[in-house]
């Protein structure tokens, strides 16, 4: 562990970039492009980036910051920065007990970590694995029963909020994991798999920890009645079948009785039917351009659904998140907190839990210097006053 602390730390690794460098370097070329990749032409994973390009900064000069506060509230929760892990699948394959450990940072530095269904981890190894505040993300994959089984275990396991992700009608179109074969060598036949092996075998030291933590995981959070856990190979099929409705948040809300976080999040249109079904909170997503491609970049979608909704529930941002100045102009075009799923994530494949927490604190730090030179004390007093945004932007 103290090995995997010294490969991310400065001057190795000061920004996002080194990670996913770092990460590249480590996994195999299927495994990296699982967490890099986008749908189709990838257009909207890189204009969520753009996106926060496009936005510049208004700093007041001559202002003494001597100390900023970063500290916000989230659902009632108490949070020292406006940073929250997203839900990110399969991390086991990033990393040994990869959920675990990325919890165990995000616990750490006392944030939110968010466990995808799609978790290689039992659910409560997750949380016990945190000293912070955890949330469950749910799909309705392996059916109704599946999902109200993970729900009541979430609720035992003391899960704070209940994300659901309504973007998921069918898996996108990633080209990079059909070229890499990744359904393949997921399927396990030994003909089928042999013309992608070569890229797990040229990775010695990963093959050897990935087998090592068992080798191809089962999804433990979702355990279909007679048969268990739900076997990697079975995901996309499932999926299929199992679209979330907004008929089906009236049953789910009645079966987790706590807060609701609705997440994929395009219109504001969609935003106020949030907010009429019940949500207590949304996030305004594109699942980070793996889903369908072409559509608008995040932070070009927040100051519409913000206005939408106004302060009638709480309104977060999820894309494209790779410097605190992106956190800072979140923020100052309406959101609450932000979440973030590839940043740790390339941590997570460059050195576990080390790696996590390190993009953590490249987040927080960048914040903080932002804030600072931006003249602002408190993200409490972040505002459109702040920033610029394209005009073409005025009016969505």
């Amino acid at each position: 562990m103290r090995l995997m602390s010294r490969s991310v730390e400065p001057p190795r690794v000061l920004n996002i970039e080194d990670l996913r460098r770092a990460a590249k370097r480590r996994l195999p070329r299927v495994v990296f492009d699982y967490i890099d990749g986008g749908a189709e032409d990838e257009w909207t994973l890189r204009a969520n980036c753009r996106a926060f390009e496009a936005v510049t900064l208004r700093p007041r000069c001559a202002v003494a910051t001597p100390m900023c506060d970063l500290r916000t509230t989230v659902l009632g929760t108490s949070l020292p920065m406006p940073l929250i892990l997203a839900p990110v699948g399969s991390c086991r394959l990033m990393y040994p007990r990869g959920e675990e450990a990325a919890a165990r940072a995000a616990g750490a530095a006392g944030i939110i970590y968010t466990l995808s269904t799609l978790s290689g981890c039992r659910l409560e190894d997750v949380g016990a694995a945190s000293k912070g505040p955890v949330w469950y993300q749910l799909y309705l994959v392996g059916g109704r029963d599946c999902a109200l089984a993970a729900i009541e275990r979430a609720r035992n396991a003391e899960f704070s909020a209940l994300v659901v992700t309504i973007d998921t009608a069918v898996a996108g179109m990633r080209e990079r994991d059909i070229r890499n074969g990744a359904k393949e060598l997921l399927g396990g036949k030994l003909g089928a798999m042999l013309p992608f092996v070569n890229q797990l075998v040229t990775k010695p030291r990963w093959l050897a920890a990935f087998l090592a933590d068992g080798g191809l995981m089962k999804f433990e959070n979702v355990v279909i009645p007679g048969k268990g856990p739900m076997l990697y190979a079975d995901v996309t099929a499932a999926l299929e079948q199992s679209v979330v409705t907004w008929d089906d948040l009236t049953w789910i809300r009645e079966a987790w009785k706590g807060p609701v976080v609705i997440k994929g999040i395009h219109t504001g249109e969609d935003a106020r039917r949030a907010v009429d079904v019940g949500a207590s909170a949304l996030v305004v997503s594109n699942h980070g351009g793996r889903q369908l491609d072409r559509v608008a970049p995040t932070l070009q979608i927040l100051p519409e659904v913000a206005a939408s909704v106004g302060d009638r529930i709480e309104v977060m941002l999820d894309g494209g998140i790779r410097r605190g100045s992106d956190i800072v102009k979140a923020l100052c075009l309406g959101a609450r907190a932000v979440m973030a799923g590839r940043a740790y994530a390339y941590g997570l494949g460059a050195a576990g839990s080390a790696g996590v927490a390190r993009a953590i604190e490249i987040l927080r730090t960048d914040l903080v210097r932002t804030l600072k030179l931006l003249g602002c004390a408190s993200v409490a007093e972040l505002d459109h006053s702040f920033v610029d945004i394209p005009q073409d932007w005025i009016g969505k």
